[in-house]
């Protein structure tokens, strides 16, 4: 039969000849992306965003107010499982580049295989086993969920980031896709928060009245922690049932993806396993000078960004006197950004990609700077938290959508390396989770060497002044580093359209050369197999 013919005739062809028969790439042009792929590829992104927003705004001060951990242990999870989180990154993208292709694709199996476990260990995160712990225990079980947790999600996060180089279509299609796929991950964020928020925020409210009260009847007793019970209790539960909604969404999202994106073959790759050693392809991957800037520029303003956020909630808590509106606030953050999206996709298009940034990153300043000098004044946190939401839109939306420009870059200038775009969205992920770990770890730390008492109702000067200083001071410094990198960043609108251009010549004599070695192979073919 034909289909027997094609099967023995790709077994003995070479591998340009199996791309063409396998794909169809030698007798058409690549296509626009349809718009349900776009669309189920960007809920697919959900997953992601909820549970690291739920880590970033939450994790802190589930630590140390609710399962009553030392600060500097509390650290030490933050530090070393982001640690942990980042190294994971690049080893499951070479594991990913080193798979095979599957009838289901390459990058799908990886992501389906992962979500089960991801999930149960997502859960068991924000499980307390027991009322009460020692420090050595509850150390070992939240340090050994968080890791499995982040790897199972480094299973699935970096084959759908590389995605999007396989949905099909050209440039300006993978742009339109990542901002459909932005629009979804900032809104997931917003649907995180909110379930989280609203569910374990009316215990911190209680908690917060019960300070107020305490404060007000007994003044002398306004430093003293108060005693586990029936608000804890339920707290912790609230905790486990948040993160149960968040995981049933996290397997729909998986189950969108997989139904409705099938991997296409991207210009100069063929989704085959690579050939060379890991530690080859990782110093290719970073000595790409486009490449470099653009990492360390999204490292340093991801770090700016993860520093604010981390230490929100305290921030709110402790120094701004807001406590009870903390998860209003962020639910108004995230709906600010959610809505900005758009916005951005247009600037990118009509201004560019490297102008656009610098507008969204610059507004983040002044509304840091108003945050920390004004205290318990609710009407201007909530203009600048709409002011911060925007600029995070920025973030989100705009280094995502300039990484495949340098993929593409890449690829131009060394034509014989292909199937490395696992390796180089793995990296870029190292770094953002390598300055989430990093901004987490120092940012507890400095508040347990600066006196902070697990669950107090009230804190010492020093933790108050810490607080100030990490939510506004350094993330602002960190910030204009990473803007300075965006500013050396090589690919403008210029050099866009001039890759798009020699990719595609690539592309067609890529094609043109698989399509002149077809006949010749096929002469190779017992002349009865049609017959069978």
């Amino acid at each position: 039969m034909a289909g027997s013919s094609a099967d023995t005739l790709v077994s003995k062809t070479p591998q340009e000849v199996k791309k063409c028969q396998d794909w169809d790439m030698c007798s058409k042009q690549p296509t626009g992306i349809p718009l349900s792929r776009k669309l189920c590829y960007a809920v697919g992104g959900a997953p992601y965003q909820m549970t690291a927003n739920a880590k970033g705004f939450f994790m802190q001060i589930f630590l140390l107010d609710v399962a009553q951990m030392d600060a500097f242990y509390a650290s030490m999870i933050l530090f070393l499982g982001r640690a942990w989180d980042a190294i994971s990154d690049p080893l499951v993208g070479y594991a990913v580049s080193k798979s095979r292709k599957t009838r289901i694709g390459k990058l799908l199996p990886w992501i389906v295989l992962s979500t089960p476990f991801g999930i149960l260990s997502y859960v068991m995160m924000w499980y307390t086993p027991q009322e009460t712990m020692s420090p050595a225990f509850s150390f070992s079980w939240y340090f050994t969920m968080c890791c499995l947790f982040d790897a199972f999600m480094s299973c699935y996060h970096v084959p759908y980031s590389s995605l999007n180089m396989f949905l099909g279509g050209n440039q300006k299609d993978r742009d339109s896709a990542t901002g459909y796929r932005m629009g979804v991950e900032v809104f997931s964020t917003l649907a995180g928060a909110a379930i989280q928020g609203q569910i374990v925020g009316v215990f911190h409210a209680k908690k917060v009245q019960t300070c107020s009260q305490l404060n007000h009847s007994e003044p002398s007793q306004q430093n003293l922690t108060l005693p586990l019970g029936d608000t804890l209790a339920k707290m912790r539960m609230a905790y486990v049932v948040a993160a149960v909604i968040i995981a049933s969404l996290y397997f729909l999202c998986c189950l969108v993806l997989f139904l409705g994106v099938k991997e296409q073959l991207a210009p100069l790759s063929t989704l085959d396993r690579i050939r060379i050693p890991y530690v080859s392809g990782l110093k290719m991957v970073v000595k790409h000078t486009a490449y470099v800037k653009l990492v360390f520029g999204f490292l340093f303003a991801s770090l700016a960004f993860q520093m604010a956020q981390g230490n929100f909630a305290l921030f709110n808590t402790y120094a701004a006197g807001l406590g009870p509106y903390f998860q209003h606030l962020v639910l108004i953050l995230l709906t600010a950004a959610t809505l900005s999206i758009p916005l951005w996709q247009t600037l990118l298009v009509r201004i560019g990609k490297k102008t656009t940034i610098f507008i969204g990153l610059t507004i983040y300043i002044p509304a840091l700077i108003i945050i920390a000098s004004i205290k318990s004044n609710l009407t201007v946190y909530i203009l600048m938290s709409i002011m911060a939401g925007s600029s995070l839109a920025a973030l989100y939306l705009l280094p995502w959508s300039m990484l495949p420009d340098v993929v593409d870059d890449f690829k131009v200038k060394n034509p014989t390396c292909t199937d490395l775009e696992p390796m180089f969205y793995s990296c870029y992920v190292f770094f953002n989770k390598f300055g989430g770990g990093v901004s987490a770890g120092v940012s507890t730390l400095a508040l347990h060497f600066a006196g902070y008492s697990p669950g107090a109702c009230k804190q010492k000067d020093q933790v108050v002044t810490t607080l100030r200083v990490l939510f506004a001071p350094v993330p602002i410094g960190l910030l204009l580093i990473g803007m300075v990198l965006f500013y050396f960043y090589p690919i403008d609108e210029s050099r866009r359209k001039q890759i798009q251009i020699e990719l595609d010549k690539a592309s067609k004599e890529d094609q043109s050369s698989t399509q002149h070695n077809l006949p010749l192979e096929s002469h190779t073919e017992p002349p009865n197999t049609n017959a069978i």
